[in-house]
């Protein structure tokens, strides 16, 4: 894996639930609406602890973005993975606030492609996006995605049902 990922442990609680307390406003508009257990330790070890399960039942690889210090600055997760003949997963992540515009986004993003592709031999990777966050956008463009369409009320998003442009990448 590369020096900008890592696959997230119960260990990274504290620091994630630091950066979720001092992200909540920033994070607020692109997240779903979250109790305030969530923004604890004990909610981040909780969210941690399920994220993991799903590893290992291989249905996700949730990973920490981490910084050029090697310290964690936010979270990217592959999600839905599917087997068979579809082949795909799920691609969604944050950074916090004072990392954004640095170009760590987008070298997560590519170096998860990496995973998708090398480690877990799969086909396709799609991500969604607010119609709305441009900067997001631009992650997906420059880490080789297209968008190929328009989900009309795909997800809740800051408690209302939201638009989403998707956006793909192959492995050809």
């Amino acid at each position: 894996m590369s020096s900008r990922i890592r696959l997230v442990t119960i260990a990274d609680a504290p620091r994630l639930a630091e950066l979720q307390v001092q992200n909540r406003a920033f994070l607020a508009p692109w997240d779903p609406v979250r109790g305030d257990v969530y923004f604890t330790v004990a909610g981040q070890r909780m969210d941690v602890a399920a994220a993991l399960e799903r590893y290992q039942r291989g249905e996700a690889v949730p990973l920490v973005i981490l910084d050029d210090d090697r310290a964690v600055v936010g979270r990217l997760t592959l999600s839905g993975i599917v087997r068979g003949p579809f082949q795909s997963c799920s691609l969604g992540y944050w950074v916090a606030e004072p990392s954004t515009g640095r170009g760590l986004a987008t070298e997560a993003v590519q170096a998860a492609v990496t995973v998708v592709f090398g480690t877990l031999g799969l086909h396709r990777v799609e991500a969604g996006t607010l119609r709305h966050n441009a900067r997001s956008q631009r992650v997906l463009v420059k880490a080789g995605f297209e968008q190929f369409g328009l989900a009309p009320r795909y997800l809740k998003i800051a408690g209302t049902w939201q638009d989403h442009v998707l956006f793909q990448r192959l492995s050809e």
